[in-house]
């Protein structure tokens, strides 16, 4: 399975004049609901064959391009599941995500990936990682406001005994913080009070989390959705000190993680994360507001298109479950819109969030009118 990221986005983005499969459906997770999830399966793999067919392939050619798909059914497999199970498939690419923001069931077979579905996890307000710390146990979960699930770790240590057990404790690493005495120079910084044992070491923890930092760097690489730490309070601050991960946020879910459930640290990390969101967005819309009339904003599909294409694009308020068909031609610099969808369409404002998010610009995936000024969408441009 892969995790859903910009860089994974954008590889199912760059899927064109092929044929590709897109596959949604919901999960159900407890009690004997559960058994419904092999069932939609076998319906989604029966409807993708049949629009297979419906567009002139032959059968066993049909069969082959499901088959990788068809082999993922397997009791281990359905003992791993989220809210919602994505699959898409290529003769060039096969990639699935286990997610947690429950989608419609939904079969499209065209010559390139249907992608919109998954824009709100992907948003500015769409996505955020809970970390749960302790000595014993290092937990990752991928949260939404309305759900939560956990991330295996194959590339990282899950606990300071696997971190450290190859480690020589006479080259540790040499921790040590400067602060100022007076004008005369520095003190070493100290610390109290957690215990004598070699897993309470402020250096022997630093060694730890920094392998764990890095092994989610890895995982995560150029993703950038907010960090939420859990731990005991010590234990917070350095991690903070051994992280590289940019956007974690300064207040975290203290107490023992290893006692909590999922479903209560995501309660607990949403009334920290929540508002953290609610203010970046209600920022940007204020922002989108005061430049109007600067050249540096944009609400119409021909302006915004062409814009995100050249990467000018900073921010982007696009409406989830509407589309504007039509085609962009980047060498002429024009947009052509379609009342209804024509050979070689794609969904405009879709192109439009694409290209910002493979930018490195933000998209908010939006109810249709929680657009700024009522807009049909809405771009602040960099310049």
């Amino acid at each position: 399975m892969n995790l859903l990221s910009i860089d994974e986005l954008t590889t199912l983005a760059a899927e064109s004049n092929s044929t590709c499969v897109s596959l949604y459906t919901p999960m159900e997770r407890l009690g004997a609901e559960t058994q419904q999830n092999p069932i939609r399966f076998k319906n989604l793999l029966r409807q993708a064959e049949e629009q297979l067919l419906a567009l002139g392939m032959r059968r066993q050619d049909a069969l082959d391009l499901l088959q990788p798909v068809r082999e993922l059914d397997t009791d281990d497999f359905w003992q791993h599941q989220s809210d919602s199970l994505a699959i898409f498939r290529s003769p060039h690419q096969f990639r699935y995500y286990c997610l947690p923001l429950a989608f419609p069931e939904l079969t499209v077979v065209t010559d390139r990936f249907h992608l919109k579905p998954l824009l709100p996890l992907l948003s500015g307000d769409g996505k955020f990682y809970i970390l749960a710390l302790s000595q014993n146990q290092i937990r990752l979960f991928q949260g939404t406001r309305y759900s939560v699930s956990e991330v295996e770790l194959p590339d990282m240590p899950t606990s300071m005994a696997e971190a450290l057990k190859y480690d020589d404790p006479e080259k540790s690493l040499q921790f040590h913080t400067r602060t100022p005495q007076g004008s005369s120079g520095d003190r070493a910084a100290i610390f109290h009070g957690h215990g004598a044992g070699d897993d309470e070491r402020p250096e022997n923890l630093l060694r730890y989390f920094r392998q764990v930092s890095d092994g989610l760097e890895s995982l995560l690489k150029t993703e950038r959705s907010p960090l939420v730490l859990a731990g005991v309070d010590y234990l917070l601050p350095l991690y903070h000190q051994a992280s590289t991960y940019d956007p974690i946020l300064p207040d975290g879910v203290t107490g023992n993680p290893e006692i909590l459930k999922p479903e209560e640290l995501h309660e607990r990390a949403w009334q920290i994360v929540g508002p953290y969101f609610e203010l970046e967005k209600e920022s940007t819309v204020a922002r989108f507001q005061e430049l109007q009339g600067t050249g540096k904003t944009a609400s119409t599909i021909e302006e915004v298109v062409s814009a995100a294409y050249f990467q000018r694009v900073e921010t982007l308020f696009v409406p989830v479950g509407e589309q504007v068909w039509g085609r962009f031609d980047p060498e002429a610099n024009a947009v052509r819109i379609h009342d209804r969808p024509e050979a070689g369409d794609e969904d405009l404002l879709d192109l439009a969030a694409l290209h910002t998010l493979n930018n490195a610009g933000t998209v908010y995936a939006v109810e249709p009118g929680n657009v700024p000024e009522d807009r049909l969408l809405a771009a602040i441009f960099r310049y």
